[in-house]
């Protein structure tokens, strides 16, 4: 298994709307495409309460190459990113990494 994480730093105000497009929207298109989703948060204490961290779960790098290609083409994703982001953008920037756990992780 590999684990993606990713840490959104939203525009200033703008927290409430990304929050919405993942629940109303953006999990369900993910199901669609067997993307895994292991958990969101956001920061309570930390250097930023202007990040959404999530944690996406894969079973190899093709896999991931598949899935969120396939993602990131749905006409249905593209839709609701470009309707949401009417008044303007969400995210200011998004930072990645994708992880392996190591043999002695709970999620090994």
């Amino acid at each position: 298994m590999l684990y993606e994480l990713r840490v959104y730093t939203v525009v200033p105000g703008r927290m409430p709307a990304l929050l919405a497009r993942f629940k109303d929207h953006t999990t369900s298109i993910w199901k669609k495409h067997g993307i895994v989703q292991v958990g969101f948060w956001t920061t309570l204490i930390g250097n930023s309460n202007a990040e959404l961290t999530y944690i996406l779960s894969w079973t190899s790098l093709a896999d991931r190459e598949a899935k969120w290609t396939a993602f990131q083409s749905d006409p249905e994703w593209l839709r609701v990113r470009e309707e949401s982001e009417k008044d303007g953008p969400i995210v200011a920037s998004i930072a990645n990494q994708l992880l392996t756990p190591t043999s002695f992780s709970a999620l090994a």
